[in-house]
């Protein structure tokens, strides 16, 4: 099992970037997905889940408005897209699997090894 992460890079405040997880070893259909990021020195942080079919999508409040999770199972490939980019949304952003909807990291199984984001104010 998988998780790739990419499409992390530095950005300026203000500006759009789109991470993908691509997931490889499992159907990435019957599978919750969230997202999570960690800035240096604190914890890692929650930010959104989208459910196996996508109907569902959950946000932290410090992103929504801002952020859009989405999927595409054919793809086994999952994104982020990130607007209005802002210095506090600078971290590590790691995708995760899970078996049902949950902003805790505990629920989540499998990790992929995160990609940094950057954004300069």
């Amino acid at each position: 099992v998988q998780l790739q992460a990419s499409g992390g890079g530095l950005v300026q405040a203000g500006d759009s970037l789109r991470l993908s997880c691509a997931v490889s070893g499992f159907s990435l259909s019957r599978r919750v997905m969230g997202w999570f990021r960690q800035a240096p020195g604190n914890s890692r942080e929650y930010v959104a889940t989208i459910s196996w079919s996508g109907s569902t999508t959950l946000y932290a409040d410090s992103v929504k408005g801002r952020f859009t999770i989405s999927r595409d199972n054919a793809k086994n490939t999952v994104y982020l897209q990130m607007k209005s980019l802002k210095s506090e949304d600078t971290a590590v952003y790691y995708c995760a699997a899970a078996e049902s909807l949950a902003t805790s990291a505990s629920a989540y199984t499998y990790w992929g090894q995160g990609t940094q984001v950057t954004v300069s104010s």
